[in-house]
């Protein structure tokens, strides 16, 4: 009977007179009617709704789009083999817009409309935000982008990523700064945003722990005045390669206005900017640039019929897209796993088992994160980034 009055909900009539008679002796053809409607009910196709929160406003709806591309594609052949434990997935999409406040209204969204499973958020800061929502409501994420080490090191039992951890990107780019650039002068920015910051310090830790001491460690407020006075004093004081965890279109504004003023160091960045949207932003002044990002996953044999059926809708397959596949099937496969559309159950999945995805046979471990391979060294060249050669 419960599962009865789940499908209807509270308002139906049907089934609280079916169960009030029940209940006082009605006749038996109250409840002959009342197993007539639950035959019906047992064996109709349910919808499971999946949120999924993703910035389409403000700074980084580049990779927002990217996440959500992917989701779809995972939705469309999710569904074409049955969907998650036999119900037909749909979608609730949101804009967040990778601000706290607004993560965190999306979240109650969800809550309020009984969504208990999500793909999302992009930003850390939201994410973070948003998974004390999520936990509180027994609700089960699956972020494709966020790499704050703090999102998974609180233990919340609900929360998961397919992509890397920030402290792992700053561990691989202090030692790309210590191997490539040790004899030469590195300077470490940030724009203030919590992401930058916290892999600028994190870099600048590992870096100085390894037993080297960048020339320059300073924050700027990204703008176009700005950059091109950052510029100038980055080639008044003979830096060489400047490390920035900025995203794709304020790095990219730095790259070329550096260049115009005839300031050409190493750049270095991060996941922020594996997108076009970066190649675009920088103009020629990209080719050279070097990057941590995750593993490419278009790379895999697993990925392949994946990128190809993207291909042909039109487009590359960027940077995030494949994150965000992996991302929904990481809860369809736990989902049918425990043959349930149930949160905590999928969480449970997701803790203990092992699963075949787009990024090939992985699991979670006990705090969520991801046992795929790690951050590895790209440089971009014409538009596009590559694995970086060896030094």
């Amino acid at each position: 009977m419960r599962r009865v009055a789940r499908f209807f909900g509270p308002a139906s009539g049907v089934v609280r007179k079916a169960l009030l008679g029940r209940a006082i002796g009605a006749p038996s053809m109250v409840a002959s009617g009342f197993l007539a409607v639950f035959s019906v009910v047992s064996f109709a196709r349910a919808d499971v709704t999946v949120g999924v929160a993703v910035p389409q406003s403000g700074a980084y709806v580049a990779v927002g789009e990217q996440v959500l591309r992917g989701v779809r594609a995972a939705v469309r052949d999710a569904n074409a083999k049955g969907g998650l434990a036999g119900q037909t997935i749909q979608l609730d999409v949101q804009d967040d817009a990778c601000d706290s406040n607004k993560a965190v209204a999306v979240a109650k969204h969800y809550a309020l409309s009984d969504v208990r499973l999500v793909v999302g958020h992009v930003c850390s800061n939201a994410s973070l935000a948003a998974s004390e929502v999520y936990a509180a409501n027994g609700m089960t994420m699956v972020t494709a982008a966020s790499v704050a080490a703090k999102l998974t090191d609180r233990g919340l039992p609900n929360v998961f990523r397919v992509c890397g951890r920030d402290d792992d990107q700053a561990k691989l780019s202090a030692t790309v700064l210590a191997e490539r650039f040790r004899d030469r002068k590195i300077a470490i920015l940030n724009d203030q945003s919590p992401g930058s910051r916290a892999l600028a310090a994190a870099t600048k830790d590992n870096l100085n722990r390894i037993g080297i001491n960048e020339a320059l460690a300073t924050a700027f407020v990204a703008s176009d005045a700005d950059d091109a006075a950052l510029a100038d004093r980055l080639k008044d004081v003979g830096i060489a390669v400047a490390y920035y965890g900025g995203d794709a279109q304020e790095m990219g504004r730095l790259v070329r206005i550096s260049a115009e003023r005839g300031f050409r160091p190493q750049w270095f960045g991060t996941s922020a900017i594996a997108t076009q949207d970066f190649a675009t932003a920088a103009g020629p002044a990209s080719n050279g640039v070097l990057m941590t990002f995750y593993l490419d996953p278009r790379r895999k044999p697993e990925a392949a019929a994946v990128v190809q059926a993207l291909k042909a809708e039109g487009g590359d397959v960027e940077g995030s897209t494949i994150y965000g596949y992996a991302a929904l099937q990481a809860l369809v496969e736990a989902g049918n796993f425990a043959r349930s559309t149930d949160a905590r159950r999928i969480a449970s999945a997701l803790h203990t088992e092992r699963f075949d995805l787009v990024l090939g046979p992985v699991g979670f471990d006990g705090k969520g994160d991801v046992t795929a391979q790690g951050y590895v060294l790209y440089v971009w060249k014409d538009g596009t980034f590559t694995y970086a050669p060896p030094p």
